[in-house]
């Protein structure tokens, strides 16, 4: 009975250590998802329920050692109850911590953009613009203010900080004129 006492507690204490560690690198250095800050561009969200992660691992780990230390140790039971109750516990601490994540993700919602719908508003260019060549315009476009890709539709040059105005969009480019 003393040996698994001590698994349990070593399981238990290992995974619970390497969870914390994994916590702190991933909050200093980042974690497995990447962070975009900009929003410029039409994104997708990877929704997909992963049972099965490191996270997740350590995570059953926990709650098996844990738990099979709780039982074995504090509440007297036989081991076949507690292997049961803390295989039991693992797996809910595992299928809690992907449910987590999956939450977690469904958060990183980004927005699609119309901009066709572009057509008529105003803006200020970005970068000087030469004749007919690209560059980029401030526009506030869906109640927020964002930085686009645009081509000067005119053979004159705009310079940057001047007042714009899209005049068309095709083949997903948004073309200005100065005001």
């Amino acid at each position: 009975m003393e040996i698994f006492v001590s698994t349990y507690y070593y399981i238990a204490l290992i995974s619970t250590v390497l969870f914390i560690l994994k916590l702190i690198i991933f909050t200093i250095f980042g974690g497995d998802t990447e962070v975009e800050t900009d929003f410029n561009d039409t994104f997708e969200t990877d929704t997909s329920f992963n049972f099965i992660s490191i996270q997740s691992v350590l995570a059953f780990l926990m709650g098996l050692g844990w738990a099979g230390l709780a039982c074995v140790q504090h509440w007297n039971m036989r081991l076949r109850f507690a292997i049961i109750i803390s295989l039991v516990f693992g797996f809910l601490m595992m299928y809690f911590s992907a449910w987590l994540m999956f939450c977690i993700r469904k958060l990183n919602h980004r927005v699609k953009k119309d901009y066709s719908k572009c057509v008529g508003l105003k803006g200020r260019a970005y970068t000087n613009f030469a004749p007919n060549a690209k560059g980029q315009i401030e526009i506030n476009f869906n109640d927020q203010l964002s930085i686009e890709e645009a081509i000067n539709n005119t053979d004159k040059e705009i310079s940057s900080f001047s007042n714009v105005k899209v005049v068309k969009y095709e083949n997903g480019i948004l073309y200005i004129e100065q005001e």
